[in-house]
């Protein structure tokens, strides 16, 4: 079984993390896999949003497997598979992961199952819209080991969280419950276990239903302005909702809604 499934249904991507027997460990086909499911995502018109999980209930990822990882990257051993040979291959897959080089900007909403730790926690961060099982257990403790969060943590973080949430997290290397979580802005959601992907699926339906060209503009001008000034940013905003209002799917919403019937957006 691959170590990362992806899957669509219905408009909606779904991608887990799945070595559950590792805590949903990443390997290096972790890496090249999520890089092509982020692929697929963003190319295929079809899909609308994306849930992003771990298989099994302990975790949602931990992080890098060092054992595995940490051979490769030193050539302590040589590649086995041609996974690894294309890993090794291309450095930017460790900085796509985390969605450094190339934005998306289909929503992706993620259904924590468990610890997300680490590397784990840092992929979390690319996710718009988060819902956490009661048991749930989030931490950089990369400073605990003479590291930094440097996969997109240091930026990220404070830009999503207030500025002492952020910090507390980043410089304590504490894990926090799932309810801190929900406290710091890390969440949208706290929920039992077995409501997880129910809550989940039911939030990634609702947003799949609306516009896909809005959904996109909306997340591409959040992202996008993040840091101009006002007056940058309303020019970014205005091309993007400029776009929005040529589209046939401007049409079909208002025309809907006057015949009191449910839109059928096509992406145009």
């Amino acid at each position: 079984m691959a170590d990362l499934l992806f899957e669509k249904r219905d408009g909606i991507a779904f991608i887990t993390f799945n070595r559950p027997e590792a805590h949903n460990a990443l390997t290096a086909e972790s890496f090249v896999l999520l890089n092509e499911a982020w692929d697929e995502l963003a190319s295929d018109r079809a899909l609308r949003v994306a849930i992003l999980t771990g298989a099994g209930d302990q975790a949602f990822c931990s992080g890098g497997d060092l054992g595995k990882l940490i051979p490769l990257w030193t050539g302590a051993r040589e590649p086995e598979t041609d996974v690894e040979r294309r890993f090794l291959a291309n450095p930017s897959y460790s900085k796509q992961l985390v969605l450094k080089l190339r934005p998306i900007y289909k929503p992706i909403l993620a259904a924590v199952n468990g610890h997300a730790l680490g590397g784990g926690m840092e992929i979390l961060q690319c996710t718009d819209v988060r819902v956490a099982a009661e048991h749930a257990t989030f931490g950089l403790p990369e400073p605990r080991r003479g590291i930094v969060p440097a996969a997109g943590s240091m930026v990220r973080l404070p830009r999503q969280l207030a500025w002492a949430h952020a910090m507390e997290m980043l410089l304590t290397g504490d894990r926090f419950s799932a309810h801190d979580a929900h406290r710091m802005g890390i969440v949208n959601r706290v929920v039992p276990r077995e409501r997880l992907m129910e809550t989940t699926l039911e939030l990634a339906e609702r947003i799949a239903a609306n516009a896909p060209l809005s959904l996109e503009a909306i997340k591409e001008t959040a992202l996008r302005t993040a840091t101009l000034p006002w007056d940058e940013a309303f020019a970014v905003e205005q091309e993007c909702a400029a776009r929005v209002t040529r589209s046939q799917d401007a049409v079909e919403g208002p025309r809907a809604f006057m015949e009191k019937r449910a839109p059928r957006f096509e992406g145009r």
